[in-house]
């Protein structure tokens, strides 16, 4: 896994963990984490098939 995508993955977590956090003491604040959570799943599936398409043309 290429390490832009690892780190894009650990903000995805992250950002998971605290719209959760958010929602449970009930702030409406939780939706932009889930806006930030969606942006950094699409920038790890990018980065991944990014890496398996480099890989595959340099062998």
């Amino acid at each position: 896994m290429p390490r832009l995508a690892l780190y894009a993955l650990i903000v995805c977590v992250l950002s998971v963990a605290a719209a959760v956090v958010s929602f449970v003491q009930g702030s409406w604040l939780g939706i932009v984490w889930v806006l930030l959570a969606g942006l950094s799943s699409n920038m790890t599936w990018y980065y991944v098939k990014r890496g398996r398409s480099g890989r595959s043309v340099t062998r």
